[in-house]
This record gives C-alpha cells, structure tokens and sequence, in this order.
C-alpha cells in the first residue's frame, strides 16, 4: 500500500446514490396518492458524506466502501475521483449493486420517511477486504466506522484499530442499525446517536432491559435543555458505563450535547497523532484565533476520569433547505477539526457550524465550506456551550 495513504483518518461504510422527493405544495395527507414536487438524485451515504465533508476542511480521509459497476456506482466512483480522493479502498465489481435510499420530505425540507436498498454495503464490505488495508488504519489518528457494515466487518475493523491504539468513532445510521454497536461498544471511543438512536443503542446494550422509551412531543413547546438531558440521562449513562468515552447526542435544533466520562478535562483532549498532520493546517489557524483554548478543565473540582460530565452546545439560526446531511456534517466538522490538532470542545463548536452550513444547501454536502465563516460560527458556538451536568456517576 502507498505510504502516501499511511496518516489519513479512514472512514469506513457506505456509498449511497440518494433520491430526494420534496412536495411543491402543502398536504394535510399525501398518502395514497402522487404529489406535485420535484425528484433530486444526491451522492450519500453516511460514511461518504462525513468523508465528503473532511475532504472540504481538511485533511482529505481514506475512504473504505463497495460500489456496484452500474451507473449509480460510476456516478458516485467518477464524484470521488474529482474531489482528488483515493479511491482504492472503493471496490467495485459487476456483482455488486450500488446502494441506493429514497427520501422523502415534507416541503420544509424536514424527513418524512425513507426507504435503504444498502444490503450490498453490508455483504461485500467484508473482513476480507476490510484488513487489505490495516496498514492504513493502524496508521490512522482516527477510524470511523458507521452501522451499515456487517457484524463481522464491524468487528475486524475496531480489532484492527485496537491493536493500533487507534481511537474508533461509531455512527448508528439508522434506529434499525444502532443496536449493533452493542458487539463492539468496547472499542469504541466516540458515538453520535440522535435521541432514538440513543435509545437503540442503549436497549441493545442492556438486553432491552432497564431503559425507557424516550418521549419528547416535538409539536408541544420545547422543553429547557436541562429537562431534556433528564429525559435522556439513563440511556446515556448505559452507553458510559459501556466503555464508550464521548456520547454525541444530536438533537436538532436544540443543538448537541457533548457527554464524557472523563471529566472536565475531557475537553481540552486532542487525537494523539494529530500533530504529525501538520498542526499549521489552516483549519487550524483559523478555529484557533475564534475558539482559544479556555482553561475550565483545570479550574473544575472534577479532574478524576470517573467523573461524568455533559456539555450542550447550542445550534445555530440557518435558513433551513433540508436537514439531510446536517448530523453527517457535524461528524464530519469534528472530526476534521480534531485530526487538524484542534481540541474537543473546539472541534465540538467547528461540528455545529459545519452542519449550519450543511442544511442551507439542497445536497448533502455543500460544494464548498468558506472557513471564516466557519470559524466565525464555531467561535459563537464555543463561547456559548454550557455544562449542564457534573458528577461522579450519571
């Protein structure tokens, strides 16, 4: 393998071609009938979007995936190839067919529903092709893995990772999908669940015993955010105890919060072999002079790694287009901020405004990201983030 591919963050999972179906009009029940709209084909998929998004802040991932040699996966293969992205860990093969999902939303651009033709991911993204590249991983300051991937390919890809000391960010996709991380919530050092994600992930972790359903009427008024984190207190608290060290819980307009069982220290963190990816990186630069590092961390009474610690960060105003790669894009801004040498509350706040630039577009990732725009919103992001939550146990 190429020792030019050795230091990049691997993304691994899938490659989707997306159908967008918005109404041009209000209806109180579109069902059971066609509705005047417009159809948009979008290039998706959990891991290529996060990819996408690093590519545009730097530094530009290696990405592992399956497409089919069919026109959806040569659109999606001839896309990757103009970014100037390395597309051998792409594999391709005339029995493959290329994962495809179809959404649907409402005119406001919020999800309605959608349906994933995407087993291809999980039955060619195997061990097998998955530890041709463990160099690259083993050299990875990071390796994300989302949950269209198999069992088994989740697995061989966190022991790789293991084995390397390299840290391992897990993305649920999906409520049918999150449960599988209860194989390797053991290696796992970082996931970002929405709420019924969450919930998933915590029932499958205990068995579906212990947890309960989460109900939030989102048509009432919101509830404060300390209320809210109360409500998704106890199935937070399953996915710490399991060993997972961040729980990124998004939660729509309401923001993020950033759980830990660290502490407060959790926040100053910063990936281990980041700095070898050029600490001068303009991201870098640019988030530093808007998000200086602040020294709470060292002034809390909650230093021990025991301590659980909760930090909401809010959401930006946007001019909302649609929301579909908004979490992509938070998962993406963090991780291209932290592999760039920022630390975790910084790259926490580049997330939330990497995904505020996200749903002002119609494609899952923006064309470009202008980064003193970014820097700008993630310095509004930063200077408002709040603890909502500290003690020695959840």
């Amino acid at each position: 393998m190429e020792k030019t591919l050795e230091g990049m963050a691997v993304v691994i999972g899938g490659m989707v071609l997306d159908i967008h179906a918005t109404p041009s009009i209000g209806s109180s029940n579109p069902w059971g009938t066609t509705t005047p709209g417009k159809v948009d084909y979008m290039f998706g998929g959990v891991a290529r979007n996060i990819a996408e998004c690093m590519s545009k802040l730097w530094p530009k991932p290696f990405i592992i995936s399956a497409l089919g040699l069919d026109n959806a996966g040569n659109l999606l293969l001839e896309h990757w190839r103009s970014l100037g992205l390395p597309v051998q860990g792409i594999r391709q093969d005339l029995h493959i067919t290329t994962a495809t999902v179809c959404n649907m939303f409402y005119i406001d651009g919020e999800l309605v529903a959608g349906v994933a033709s995407v087993e291809s991911i999980e039955r060619c993204l195997t061990p097998n092709w998955i530890q041709r590249f463990s160099s690259i991983i083993s050299a990875a300051p990071v390796l994300m893995i989302d949950a269209n991937l198999s069992s088994d390919a989740l697995m061989a890809s966190c022991q790789t990772a293991a084995d390397a000391g390299v840290p391992v960010w897990f993305e649920p996709v999906s409520v049918a999908k999150s449960g599988r991380v209860a194989a390797v919530a053991k290696y796992v050092t970082f996931a970002s669940p929405n709420e019924a994600e969450l919930l998933a992930m915590a029932n499958a972790l205990t068995g579906g015993n212990g947890v309960l359903p989460v109900h939030r009427n989102l048509d009432n008024a919101k509830s404060s955010i300390e209320t809210l984190f109360r409500t998704l207190k106890p199935a937070i608290s399953v996915l710490l105890e399991r060993g997972i060290k961040f729980v990124i819980v998004t939660l729509g307009s309401d923001g993020v919060f950033l759980c830990s069982r660290g502490g407060a220290r959790c926040l100053n963190e910063t990936l281990k072999g980041a700095q070898s990816l050029g600490m001068e990186e303009e991201l870098y630069s640019t988030v530093m002079m808007s998000c200086p590092p602040d020294d709470y961390s060292r002034s809390t009474s909650f230093k021990g790694s025991s301590h659980h610690f909760v930090v909401h960060f809010p959401a930006l105003p946007a001019t909302v287009l649609r929301v579909s790669g908004a979490g992509d894009c938070l998962v993406g801004g963090i991780l291209s901020a932290l592999c760039s040498g920022l630390n975790v509350k910084q790259s926490m706040a580049v997330g939330v405004a990497a995904a505020k630039a996200s749903v002002q577009v119609k494609a899952n990732v923006p064309t470009m990201f202008n980064l003193a725009a970014i820097a700008g919103d993630a310095g509004v992001v930063y200077s408002s983030a709040k603890v909502i939550f500290q003690a020695s146990a959840l």
